[in-house]
């Protein structure tokens, strides 16, 4: 407005895209040093103005780099993303909430409204993007476990017929032969107090899942104890007829609350 420009002269002036003008202009996307420069020159601003930008831009950038920051990405589920359609064994421990391979549509919708920053757009686009991932379970050549602890499958969001439609998509996965899903029972105690879910790709990485994002963990001593975690997890969980039984068990007391419910 200073300059005098209308976002479609700034754009042909800096040699940019419109909607790039406009992204930038209304907050949407945090410009490339590249396009930060073109911008300046084409808005003729002074060196001090031109300086001062370009360390709001590094500070921008160095937040959105931390683990801990909401991001629109870490809303989205791409640390978590890449590292599982890179990995060949998945092996994922959760004792709040669902793994992500094995939401269903409605459950992740309300998991992602829960995260800081969420917007129906986000959200939108972050269930998509789960539900399009999960079609990795049926890769051949790849292998899922998942322990799961009673605590999560009796810690439901939405409604009685959300869970319902949940319990049929874990019945299928456990059906795959390319997939297991052991549970720990409540009445079985937990070999080490649980403090966080985690999902271990091959034995390279780990990812943990916070509130307010994922945290990729390389270093080989850390997966390493995640790993030694995991198999402690394991051993205390039921997988196949059991497993199968008690999800059974479970759904069936979903099924007689949506009968109450709907009375």
């Amino acid at each position: 407005m200073e300059a005098g420009l209308t976002g479609a002269v700034l754009a042909q002036r800096a040699g940019v895209g419109q909607p790039t003008v406009s992204k930038v202009e209304t907050g949407r996307m945090v410009p490339s040093l590249g396009v930060l420069s073109r911008l300046s020159l084409a808005l003729d601003l002074d060196e001090s103005t031109t300086r001062e930008v370009r360390d709001l831009l590094a500070v921008v950038e160095a937040a959105s780099d931390a683990p801990d920051v909401p991001t629109s990405e870490a809303l989205t589920g791409t640390v978590l993303d890449n590292a599982v359609r890179s990995a060949r064994l998945v092996r994922s421990f959760q004792c709040l909430v669902l793994p992500a391979l094995l939401q269903s549509a409605g459950y992740s919708r309300h998991v992602f409204e829960s995260a800081p920053n969420a917007t129906p757009e986000t959200v939108g686009r972050a269930v998509a993007d789960r539900v399009e991932r999960q079609s990795l379970l049926y890769e051949p050549g790849r292998d899922s476990v998942f322990v799961l602890t009673e605590g999560v499958l009796r810690t439901w969001p939405g409604d009685p017929s959300l869970m319902l439609a949940q319990f049929d998509r874990l019945l299928t996965v456990d059906s795959l032969s390319t997939a297991r899903i052991g549970v720990i029972p409540w009445r079985r105690a937990v070999p080490v107090m649980p403090r966080h879910g985690f999902t271990l790709c091959d034995q390279k990485a780990v990812v943990v899942e916070t509130f307010r994002g994922e945290q990729l963990l390389d270093d080989p001593a850390d997966v390493t104890t995640y790993e030694e975690t995991f198999t402690r997890f394991e051993a205390a969980a039921v997988f196949g007829i059991e497993a199968r039984e008690l999800l059974i068990r479970i759904m069936a007391e979903f099924r007689e609350l949506e009968s109450h419910t709907t009375r």
